[in-house]
């Protein structure tokens, strides 16, 4: 009687692969997880909380003489809040793979490659802690907007429809950010090339002033930045009041980002699985 075995590169050759528990199972574990690990951080927590007034603050009293007479009505603050929350999303989401460098540091991450966890949970559970330093710096944003004399004029709805924006928006950076942080396995190298990469996003938009005053060619530049679309669907929702042929171009690019982005995180931490596992 034979018997035949399988070569050893055949033997795991589907890392999607699950605990028992299902896909949301994976994800509660990976959330809780980050979620105790950004705990025992309490400065970055902090920090998370204040930003929003310092850059209230900061970007108001340099740009809001210069930039105020561009912005229609001449309200610079209330152009101002929509984007410090896009801001708020992208210096969040640029921090986001710096979790999965310490876990290689740590030994964590190789454990989590070669456990039966589906790839796609090991992702969602890491964006989804982030989201929630997202959450709480934009209603702290929004408040504060409020206090200064510029409120969200869909009111309460319009205050979920600018998170959820703000949400749709860091995904994808969240998902570049991870991508850097699996293949490069260095702090340093993630966040000199997301810092590398956030600065033109910031400033080659709209975040501080309209289209219309950037230079010819920053403004074809603007016109296809992500961050552009982020900041405007946020301002629309604010300023002008569902303005759906603003708000859902902008949805649709920044949410095809994310299925494309969100993939090839996924992709590259099959890939790691696969090499863990050989």
């Amino acid at each position: 009687m034979t018997t035949t075995t399988q070569p050893e590169n055949e033997l795991d050759q589907s890392p999607e692969k699950t605990t028992g528990n299902g896909i949301l199972g994976d994800i509660w574990t990976n959330l809780l997880r980050w979620n105790l690990k950004k705990l025992r951080e309490p400065f970055v927590l902090v920090f998370a909380l204040v930003e929003p007034l310092i850059f209230l603050v900061l970007f108001s009293q340099v740009f809001g003489q210069l930039a105020g007479q561009a912005v229609p009505g001449g309200d610079y603050v209330a152009y101002l809040v929509p984007a410090i929350v896009i801001l708020v999303a992208l210096i969040t989401a640029a921090g986001s793979g710096t979790g999965f460098v310490q876990d290689i540091e740590t030994g964590m991450f190789e454990k989590t490659l070669v456990s039966p966890m589906s790839r796609t949970a090991v992702f969602s559970g890491k964006v989804l802690s982030d989201i929630l330093l997202i959450v709480v710096p934009t209603l702290i944003m929004l408040g504060l907007g409020y206090v200064a004399g510029a409120p969200v004029t869909t009111g309460l709805l319009g205050v979920v429809g600018i998170l959820g924006v703000a949400l749709v928006f860091s995904v994808w950076f969240m998902a570049f950010s991870n991508i850097l942080g699996v293949v490069t396995g260095s702090t340093r190298v993630t966040g000199i090339v997301t810092n590398l990469v956030q600065l033109p996003l910031l400033f080659a938009s709209t975040a501080f002033v309209p289209m219309d005053a950037l230079p010819g060619w920053l403004q074809v530049v603007s016109s296809v930045n992500p961050t552009t679309y982020g900041v405007n669907a946020a301002r629309a929702i604010m300023l002008s009041g569902w303005d759906w042929g603003v708000i859902v171009p902008s949805l649709v690019v920044l949410g095809a980002l994310d299925i494309v982005l969100g993939g090839m995180a996924v992709y590259v931490l099959n890939r790691a699985s696969s090499a863990a596992v050989q």
